[in-house]
């Protein structure tokens, strides 16, 4: 998947290398909300990233971008004794491919700084984990938790590699002509409510048991890992999660893009001139 990513990236900037280029990195945070989160910002996890930005005008520019970051939340955290008992728990890798149209609310040409803000789509890859009490990292999809894909259920097991609507904002400074600074909040609009891999309802132990092998089972209900927790799991088709909202993850961070090559300017790079 890495390497898919890689590739498209590339081909989105060999394909417009005569247009005035910015090359850029983003380095920051990665965080999700849904089902086993009830405040943003509680597992924040590293995000990096690499971008290319193509300026259309003064305001308007389409930008690239190769982003890797991971999500990750615990029962154990949270506010809600129902939740804690829960003690459900996952993290997973997060490698997206995203095209965005990105508007500055300003003419960063003429002064220093600018809100700006962007919407676009992008493809991503995730996986989501878990570690047991015997400390074995053991990856949640292939065991269908709430009983994907087993006769009766009538679902099936979630695509590991989806579409997602990127959109949000920030504030962009230039340090100078060529390198511009910004400080942005981007979030991820998902059609899947399987970041986490919780969403639905409770499987039958034993189906799972039959179907997936033991460990399906003992990772679709923890609770009987917490002291004084209940320790049969609950009845089939009973609340694990709510499918009423889909999950998101969302990327905060800083992004440096520097200028490249000959923007059509007079002099220098072509870059144009900041002024105060």
């Amino acid at each position: 998947m890495k390497k898919i990513l890689c590739l498209a990236f590339i081909l989105s900037v060999s394909v417009t290398s005569f247009a005035q280029f910015r090359l850029g990195v983003f380095g920051g945070l990665s965080n999700y909300q849904g089902d086993l989160v009830d405040k943003p910002f509680q597992s924040s996890r590293a995000a990096v990233g690499i971008t290319g930005t193509f300026t259309l005008s003064q305001r308007f520019n389409i930008r690239t971008g190769i982003t890797f970051g991971r999500v990750a939340a615990a029962d154990s955290l949270s506010n809600s004794e129902v939740l804690r008992s829960r003690n459900l728990s996952f993290q997973s890798n997060i490698a997206e491919f995203s095209v965005l149209a990105e508007y500055n609310i300003f003419n960063i040409e003429q002064v220093r700084w600018t809100p700006y803000v962007f919407a676009g789509l992008a493809l991503y890859h995730f996986d989501p984990f878990t570690y047991g009490q015997d400390g074995i990292q053991t990856y949640l999809q292939p065991l269908t938790t709430e009983g994907q894909g087993i006769e009766g259920y009538g679902s099936k097991p979630y695509n590991l590699t989806q579409i997602a609507i990127p959109f949000g904002g920030g504030i962009k400074y230039a340090i100078s002509d060529r390198v511009h600074l910004g400080l942005e909040l981007g979030l991820r609009k998902l059609f899947t409510d399987h970041l986490d891999d919780v969403s639905g309802n409770y499987a039958d132990p034993g189906e799972l048991v039959a179907a997936r092998g033991p460990r399906s089972a003992e990772l679709a209900y923890r609770g009987d890992e917490v002291a004084g927790g209940e320790l049969l799991a609950p009845d089939k088709g009973a609340m694990r999660g709510s499918p009423k909202y889909k999950d998101y993850y969302y990327f905060t961070g800083l992004h440096l893009s520097f200028q490249l090559g000959n923007g059509g300017g007079d002099k220098g790079y072509g870059c144009p001139k900041v002024t105060f």
